[in-house]
């Protein structure tokens, strides 16, 4: 894999980015696209040999297009500059916990969990807290699972614990939460090792027990 050529093309298009432009080097997009291809083929391999959920998935199930919806956007720009997948049961548009991959230039990271939560879920999440929230807390002071998460991202947490729990209890601000995802940032150096996929996957085999928390609280 060359990966190098997908950060480029996304460094260009970012300079440049118009339906002009795209279109003239749609050669380029077309080889970046290719390379991010093989990445998720080889990236479903691995993850499936320790979560089985994902094992039939095909990239075309995982990668998103990079033409941007712009009707309701003051951005107007055409098109994404970053390339991603997400691998998950059902792929891209599962509403169950997933392992994710984000290539960008200068902002690169994997991350998983659930993403805001529809509202029925994120009761059942909040259930399963409120009832196992012990589980959560031992695998957040885990030393495997610590060298890549620390916490849950906090992006839209609500300001208090939503209505049925104390505001005292105990894990309150597990329970503010509207999203239960983590998120692991990695260099763009990694994209080039011999060893991307085996790096990449790394931090998604300590994901697979947060997952199975998830997954578990919404079955």
């Amino acid at each position: 894999m060359e990966l190098q050529a997908v950060l480029d093309f996304l460094k260009k298009l970012k300079k440049n980015n118009s339906k002009e432009w795209f279109d003239k080097n749609r050669p380029a997009y077309e080889k970046a696209k290719a390379e991010v291809v093989e990445l998720v083929s080889q990236t479903i391999l691995k993850v499936a040999s320790f979560d089985s959920s994902i094992a039939n998935l095909e990239p075309k199930d995982c990668m998103f297009r990079i033409n941007r919806d712009v009707r309701f956007a003051k951005d107007k720009s055409p098109y994404k500059t970053n390339m991603g997948f997400v691998l998950a049961p059902g792929g891209k548009k599962s509403s169950r916990s997933c392992y994710y991959v984000h290539i960008e230039p200068g902002n690169c990271f994997v991350a998983g969990g659930i993403y805001m939560p529809e509202p029925d879920q994120i009761k059942k999440i909040r259930q399963e807290i409120d009832y196992s929230g012990d589980e959560l807390k031992k695998l957040f002071v885990s030393k495997d699972f610590k060298k890549y998460y620390t916490e849950f991202d906090q992006e839209q947490k609500l300001i208090r614990v939503p209505k049925g729990y104390s505001e005292d209890h105990t894990y309150a601000e597990l329970l503010k939460l509207k999203s239960y995802t983590v998120t692991y940032p990695i260099s763009e150096d990694l994209l080039s090792n011999k060893d991307v996929v085996k790096k990449l996957t790394e931090p998604f085999v300590q994901l697979h027990k947060l997952n199975e928390f998830l997954n578990r609280a919404i079955d």
